[in-house]
């Protein structure tokens, strides 16, 4: 049965989503149909295919019931002649590559023929938050991307807070970037929706109703009258956090030790539910919330502004 969650006050179906995969029209390894079964098998329900450099004709693929999004990474040069890595979601299925034009038309472009731009693995390319900032229009940032692990940037929390603080509001994604078996299934995002359209997909990525998850779950999420609440899979460490020095902590292992042997090796106490008051600080203003099960896999919340 499809999931659910209560997103500030409204209850949407939860859709599980790989938005960035490469399939053997650039350098993927399965076919695009192997894919498709692989995915379905796993329960996911949406897959955006994400060559390098080319869209794939996803229509004319059968796929027995997983929606497939039209998609395409292009490369652009960025700021300090980086190059980019921009998942372009939801493009026709003759987009031309707009990887030689300026970074900002290419971006355009992609808007113009309908899609959106999400940023792919800042930490990876070498991206700091000025650089993204020069950058406009984009629907999205990769939080966790599996195959940046493998030189030990997979995560971009850092850059993420950075550019919340600077007050360019993006949801995060996880995604596995699959090229080979080895990146199945350890990033994806929950979206939450009305529908399982293109449309109403694109329309709750752009709006933040989606949450980035190596695993654990979201199922309400709450704010009113400057008080947050969460509940969620069971998880050790649930935070709500905010720019600047702002957090609150509902569980760690080894918050609260009785004992130094308890601090060295604390319980792996498990919750569902934390709530707080959130201050009317000076200078604050977003709050997301970041939960880590016991396996050590980790949710991102859609920030949302105070």
């Amino acid at each position: 049965m499809r999931s659910k969650i209560e997103l500030y006050g409204k209850t949407l179906d939860c859709f599980r989503a790989n938005l960035h995969m490469h399939s053997p029209t650039s350098d993927g390894q399965l076919a695009l149909r192997e894919s498709c079964r692989i995915y379905m098998a796993e329960g996911y329900d949406i897959l955006a295919v994400t060559d390098h450099h080319a869209a794939n004709r996803v229509s004319d693929v059968g796929t027995g019931g997983l929606l497939l999004l039209s998609g395409m990474e292009v490369h652009p040069k960025g700021p300090r002649g980086i190059t980019l890595h921009l998942v372009a979601l939801n493009v026709p299925e003759d987009f031309p590559d707009p990887s030689a034009l300026p970074y900002q038309e290419a971006i355009e472009a992609v808007r113009a023929a309908g899609g959106e731009c999400i940023l792919a693995h800042p930490y990876w390319s070498g991206l700091n938050a000025v650089d993204i900032m020069a950058m406009q229009n984009l629907m999205g940032i990769e939080v966790y991307n599996t195959s940046a692990r493998y030189i030990g940037k997979a995560y971009n929390m850092q850059v993420w807070d950075d550019l919340l603080a600077l007050g360019y509001v993006l949801p995060a994604v996880a995604v596995d970037d699959m090229h080979r078996l080895r990146d199945l299934f350890r990033g994806w995002t929950m979206i939450c929706a009305e529908a399982r359209t293109p449309a109403a997909i694109m329309a709750a990525l752009k709006s933040g109703s989606c949450y980035a998850t190596q695993g654990p779950e979201f199922h309400r999420l709450a704010f009113a009258n400057r008080r947050f609440s969460v509940q969620c899979s069971p998880c050790t460490e649930i935070m709500i956090m905010g720019n600047n020095c702002f957090g609150k902590c509902g569980v760690v292992p080894g918050f609260d030790p009785a004992s130094p042997a308890q601090a060295k090796h604390p319980d792996l106490e498990e919750r569902t539910f934390f709530e707080a008051d959130i201050p009317e600080a000076v200078g604050l203003t977003y709050i997301r919330c970041q939960i880590v099960d016991r396996n050590g896999r980790m949710a991102w919340s859609a920030p949302i502004r105070v």
